[in-house]
């Protein structure tokens, strides 16, 4: 299974390889708490499903995704997030 995770749209950072500098970002310019939404629907899912907490994570990314009453957030995988942080070196750099 491809490793997949959330975040919004207009983060420039990968949570997967730089998360401190995504959840600053997150939390502390952008007050969106992305990581506490997340945890609440996991948990909410795993209860009231009964299933396992990587099957509650999984299922509570494509919720938050599907309903995106903010419409800021997207499922991310490792290659996309390695790509975005590629062009976003170039751009830095030209």
């Amino acid at each position: 299974m491809e490793e997949v995770m959330l975040t919004t749209f207009d983060n420039p950072y990968s949570p997967f390889d730089e998360y401190e500098k995504w959840e600053e970002f997150d939390m502390l310019e952008r007050n969106y708490n992305t990581n506490e939404y997340l945890a609440r629907i996991e948990s909410m899912l795993e209860h009231s499903l009964n299933i396992d907490e990587e099957e509650a994570f999984s299922l509570a990314i494509d919720e938050i995704v599907r309903l995106n009453v903010l419409g800021i957030y997207m499922k991310i995988t490792r290659k996309e997030a390695e790509n975005l942080k590629k062009q976003r070196n170039s751009r830095e750099n030209h």
